[in-house]
């Protein structure tokens, strides 16, 4: 996904590139024991990543990708789930769903489903005849660039190429900046050393990915709001 957009009285979009790589991703982290790595893919150790999604000092949800590594294979599956309440009043609902699968390190198949305060997304992508065919909702078909790959964010090689929205299937080429080493806070207040990248252009979105290459965690700011991805440990 991209980013949610929030405007001042609520206005919210996740968008799953897919904001959306860098180098080969590299090698970060070790699968449980016995297992191979599904062909180099940053998959974490503990195979699940989770974000809190913060406001300012106001959590709006989560966000989760839990990994399933199989062979020379890999299924991601990710969660977001969030909500803009006043009070007992519930103003703003934004829930998506991704489903990845890989094989021998190469994207397969994509399916999203995402509810944005009641307007309904759907994204099916899958490998054909050697190309990425994705189908946006309600627009034709179109067969992704060889480089271009889901907007994610766990596997930093994203950075590398377009990114493909994954609430609307959009195709996107954002300019990216690296900005070199800083520290953000993980969830419980504790720093990351993490190497940030801002994304310009069609994405406006600040992305960050630890020593290891896995993801740090993000930040946007719309409406005069900042919204910030906070990894949990």
């Amino acid at each position: 996904m991209i980013a949610p957009r929030i405007a001042p009285r609520i206005a919210f979009r996740i968008a799953r590139r897919e904001a959306l790589g860098g180098a080969l991703g590299g090698i970060a982290a070790l699968l449980a024991p016995g297992m191979a790595r599904a062909a180099a893919l940053p998959v974490p150790p503990a195979n699940r990543l989770g974000f809190d999604v913060m406001m300012g000092s106001r959590k709006l949800g989560s966000h989760e990708l839990v990994f399933h590594p199989q062979g020379d294979g890999l299924l991601v599956d990710v969660v977001v789930d969030l909500a803009y309440r006043i009070g007992p009043m519930t103003l703003f609902r934004y829930t998506h769903t991704a489903r990845e699968r890989w094989t021998g390190g190469q994207i397969a198949e994509l399916t999203t489903q995402t509810n944005e305060n009641g307007t309904h997304y759907k994204v099916d992508a899958r490998r054909e005849n050697g190309a990425f065919v994705v189908q946006p909702p309600g627009h034709p078909s179109y067969a992704a660039p060889a480089d271009a790959l889901p907007a994610t964010h766990w596997n930093r090689r994203e950075l590398d190429g377009p990114l493909i929205n994954t609430q609307n299937g959009e195709l996107l080429r954002p300019q990216i900046a690296p900005e070199g080493l800083s520290s953000v806070a993980a969830a419980d207040g504790k720093p990351l050393r993490v190497r940030k990248y801002a994304l310009s252009g069609p994405v406006k979105l600040n992305l960050w990915y630890d020593e290891a290459q896995q993801w740090a965690g993000l930040s946007f700011v719309k409406g005069g709001f900042e919204v910030r991805y906070a990894r949990q440990g």
